[in-house]
């Protein structure tokens, strides 16, 4: 089964728990610190919530297509390079309390799709991925290591 991604960075992360829960009738799948996401049967969602600065407007972090395997990742690898969109791909890569493989592209706004298989759980939020905008950002400034979670679930 695939389904679509939001990420979306809020200000008050309990607030918007108990939106979304009132919103969409389940609570979360997963939830840590700064961290929530929920897995949506109907309609089919992964929406994803980032701790974001308190006492700002919540904003899309970045958007994505969760399927079921590694295998299903690379197909969508080949289609979208064979489409002539540039990709970025990670395999084995930790963010969002997950160990994933994914492939990121970028819509024609800049705005950021990944497409991403979900292996494992893992111990921590961050690791940004190399198809964000802010993980290009870090490499332009020198910056090392991820500062939040920006264009990784």
């Amino acid at each position: 089964m695939s389904r679509v991604q939001l990420a979306l960075r809020v200000p008050d992360l309990s607030a918007s728990l108990a939106f979304y829960t009132k919103l969409f009738g389940v609570e979360p799948a997963k939830l840590r610190d700064g961290y929530a996401n929920f897995a949506i049967a109907e309609p089919p969602l992964k929406l994803v919530l980032i701790e974001g600065e308190p006492g700002t407007a919540t904003r899309m972090d970045h958007l994505g297509v969760e399927v079921d395997s590694t295998e299903a990742v690379h197909a969508a690898t080949t289609r979208l390079s064979e489409a002539g969109l540039a990709t970025a791909e990670e395999n084995d890569t930790a963010c969002c309390y997950a160990l994933q493989d994914k492939v990121w592209v970028h819509g024609p706004g800049q705005e950021p799709w990944e497409v991403y298989v979900v292996k494992a759980d893992a111990d921590t939020l961050t690791k940004r991925s190399a198809g964000s905008a802010d993980a290009d950002a870090d490499a332009d400034a020198g910056a090392e290591g991820p500062a939040d979670a920006a264009g990784c679930c």
